[in-house]
C-alpha cells in the first residue's frame, strides 16, 4: 500500500487547492495520518473509496478528539551583531528569545479506513473544526461509508461536532434534553444527578446538596 505521503501527493494532483497534511505519529505503531480540509473532505473521501489502487471500501472506526487552546513557548535564536573591538576569530554570539504563541482549540474527527477488497490499511483520515466553540461543523462522511452513521452520531453526542449531510443526526447515548458533551475536556459533571434513581456513596454526597433542608425540630419548652 502507498505511504501517507504518496497518497497525499496523489490527492493534491487530483484536487488542486485542497488542504492535505501528513500528521506524523511518533509512537511505536507509527500510524501516520492525513489531515484533510473540510472543503474537499467529501470529494477526497470518495476518491479514496473509488481509487483502484486504494479501494478503501470500509470505515471501521470513527472517533473524536478535543484539543483545548494551549500556549506554546518557542525559543528563537538570533546572532548578535559583532562589537567593533571584538576578536574576528571568535565565534559569533547568540541571543535567545522566548516567544509565547497561542494555539486555538479545535475538535477533530478521526476515521480509520481499510480495503476489504485489497486487504490493506489502515489509512487514517482526520477532519478538524475551525474552533471548539462556535465553528464546530464538518461534512458527514456517512454518504461515502455507511458505517459512519452511528459513530458520527456518537461524536456529535459526546463532543458536539455537527455533521452536515448526515441522514439522522441526533443523540445516541445521552437523552435529547441533555445540554452538554461529556467527552470534552472542560466538561464538568453536575452535582444533582437527577437521572440517578438510587444515588449512593460519593454520588449521594453530592446529590444531597440539592435536597431540600429538613424541617427544624421544635424547641422543647422548659419546665418551671
Amino acid at each position: 500500500m502507498e505511504t501517507p505521503g504518496q497518497i497525499r501527493d496523489r490527492i493534491l494532483a487530483r484536487f488542486s487547492g485542497a488542504e492535505v497534511t501528513v500528521v506524523t505519529n511518533p509512537g511505536p505503531a507509527a500510524q501516520h495520518s492525513l489531515l484533510v480540509g473540510a472543503a474537499h473532505a467529501t470529494a477526497i473521501a470518495t476518491f479514496l473509496r473509488d481509487d483502484p489502487v486504494l479501494q478503501l471500501d470500509t470505515c471501521s472506526n470513527v472517533t473524536g478528539v478535543d484539543w483545548p487552546g494551549r500556549e506554546i513557548v518557542e525559543t528563537v535564536r538570533q546572532p548578535l551583531a559583532p562589537e567593533e573591538d571584538a576578536d574576528p576569530a571568535a565565534p559569533p554570539g547568540v541571543i535567545e528569545e522566548k516567544i509565547k504563541r497561542l494555539v486555538p482549540g479545535s475538535l477533530e474527527v478521526v476515521y480509520h479506513l481499510y480495503s476489504v477488497a485489497l486487504k490493506h490499511g489502515p489509512v487514517i483520515l482526520r477532519l478538524r473544526t475551525a474552533d471548539r466553540a462556535a465553528n464546530v461543523t464538518l461534512p458527514s462522511l456517512t454518504p461515502v461509508w455507511r458505517a459512519c452513521e452511528f459513530q458520527e452520531r456518537e461524536v456529535f453526542d459526546l463532543y458536539g461536532v455537527k455533521f452536515t449531510g448526515h441522514p439522522d443526526l441526533r443523540r445516541i447515548l445521552m437523552w435529547d434534553e441533555f445540554q452538554h458533551h461529556p467527552m470534552r475536556k472542560d466538561y464538568v459533571e453536575p452535582d444533582d444527578y437527577e437521572w440517578e434513581p438510587t444515588p449512593h456513596d460519593a454520588v449521594l454526597t453530592k446529590a444531597r446538596r440539592h435536597y431540600p433542608a429538613p424541617p427544624a425540630a421544635p424547641e422543647e419548652e422548659s419546665t418551671p
